[in-house]
């Protein structure tokens, strides 16, 4: 696992929100703690309170009425009874002690309530009691004190104190502690997507984000980006072959161009100037023709291209193509068989279908031989309507199957034919489009291209 810099380690994000998640640990800790202790210890202690308060009022009560003896009497039969031990202290006006259980007491008049030491010494051993006690005035200015014994209640309170300041110590360090850990974690994946990146942008597209094989959230969010740094790379290499091919394709043309217009300057004769300049505009038509494709090809792939999806009679669309194309089939002495199944619509470009169509007819013309036999087929089956071109010429090795959808990817028996090695690509393109797929087989003999798209609801 890397470590962050001290610096970047206080600056990190999650170690911030550990921090923050500290802080919320120790407060709701500190609440249960407090709603402990409020009923483990204080209400407890209230009520008490208000026991040996009444306790002291009838006490008081029994003096009025009775006079000092019966609350002498009241005072002993008190000390033996109630589920707390008794105690108490009846001190005259004068300060005699009249009866008492308390080893000591405050010389003040004690207000509300408090608790008091009152320890016993039994047999070499001494009893820890606290005893809770109020202080009554009497009518002759007497001092009635009256208490019961609340030594477990105060044990309570002290283990509450103790077992919580040890326990928020701990919770709070093991909480940072574990902060700093989980940022370090954390911050040592993002740390890595972080340099991964840095050398994609200096350059270096084969890095790829490490992933440990866990299939946590980072292996999952590395996975993505590393599929999307494969696809950036694919794309980058893509273009830099279309650089290249454009390059080469275009050097020929250009220089048969240069080479007409240069000899129309020098030709005399008005019949050789017009097959040049016809020369020359056919030259100029074929480069306007390879641009235009590229221009399509690139505006649909970058989705700049308004597709018009609407509901397509392919049946009807296909027929069309084959119409336009027929008379070249029948030129080179070529059969077109159809084998389009009536009645399929499915959403679509109408447009770019037909242009695809059109595209794979006029390959199937061009390389299917004089005298061959070309079908073009369509169905829909379990929810997936695919077109079938095939022809009877030689076919496509299956060593460039992949490339021939690359533009200006020519085979080398096919660099004589006309036209601008970007026709499948364009289809490629077009498919890509519709979220379909491009196959490309072997008819036994000649090429089999298989379009497929789904015909389920578009997102």
């Amino acid at each position: 696992m890397s470590t962050l810099p001290r610096r970047r380690l206080w600056r990190s994000l999650t170690l911030r929100l550990g921090l923050i998640y500290v802080a919320l640990f120790l407060t709701s800790t500190a609440a249960m703690f407090a709603a402990a202790y409020w009923f483990g210890v204080y209400q407890p202690l209230l009520k008490e309170s208000a026991a040996v308060q009444r306790e002291a009022g009838d006490l008081a009560a029994i003096d009025r009425a009775g006079g000092r003896d019966a609350l002498l009497r009241a005072i002993e039969h008190r000390r033996g009874t109630g589920p707390r031990r008794a105690f108490d202290a009846l001190i005259a006006a004068d300060g005699r002690t009249l009866s008492a259980t308390l080893p000591s007491w405050p010389e003040v008049p004690i207000a509300g309530w408090t608790t008091l030491e009152a320890d016993v010494y039994l047999a070499g051993q001494e009893q820890d009691y606290e005893p809770l006690v109020v202080e009554r005035r009497l009518d002759d200015g007497a001092r009635l004190i009256v208490g019961r014994d609340v030594e477990d209640i105060d044990d309570r309170d002290e283990l509450f104190t103790i077992a919580s300041a040890w326990l928020v110590l701990i919770a709070a360090v093991l909480a940072i502690g574990g902060s700093i850990a989980m940022s370090r974690a954390v911050g040592g994946r993002i740390d890595a997507v972080t340099q991964t990146a840095r050398r994609v942008m200096a350059g270096s597209l084969t890095e790829r984000i490490p992933l440990r094989g866990t299939g946590d959230d980072f292996d999952e969010l590395g996975g993505t980006l590393n599929q999307m740094l494969g696809r950036i790379e694919e794309a980058v290499e893509s273009v830099r072959r279309v650089s290249d091919n454009v390059a080469h394709e275009l050097r020929t043309p250009l220089a048969r161009l240069h080479a007409d217009l240069d000899d129309l300057l020098t030709a005399e004769e008005d019949g050789e100037r017009q097959r040049l300049a016809e020369q020359a505009l056919a030259e100029a038509e074929r480069l306007q023709s390879i641009f235009d494709a590229l221009l399509r090809i690139a505006r649909i792939e970058s989705g700049r291209h308004l597709a018009g999806f609407r509901t397509v009679d392919l049946s009807t669309l296909l027929a069309d193509a084959i119409e336009l194309h027929l008379p070249d089939a029948e030129a080179r002495g070529q059969r077109i068989e159809s084998r389009i199944a009536p009645g399929l619509g499915f959403e679509a470009d109408p447009n770019l279908l037909f242009q695809a169509a059109s595209n794979l007819l006029d390959n199937a013309i061009k390389y299917g031989g004089d005298g061959g036999t070309i079908t073009v087929g369509a169905a829909r089956k379990d929810g997936v309507v695919s077109i079938e071109i095939s022809d009877t010429g030689p076919g496509i090795p299956p060593a460039h199957r992949e490339k021939v959808i690359e533009r200006f990817f020519r085979l080398p028996e096919a660099a004589g034919e006309r036209g601008t090695g970007v026709g499948l690509s364009l289809v490629n393109a077009i498919v890509a489009l519709h979220q379909g797929t491009l196959h490309i087989g072997d008819a036994g003999p000649g090429a089999r291209i298989r379009l497929e798209f789904s015909t389920t609801r578009r997102e």
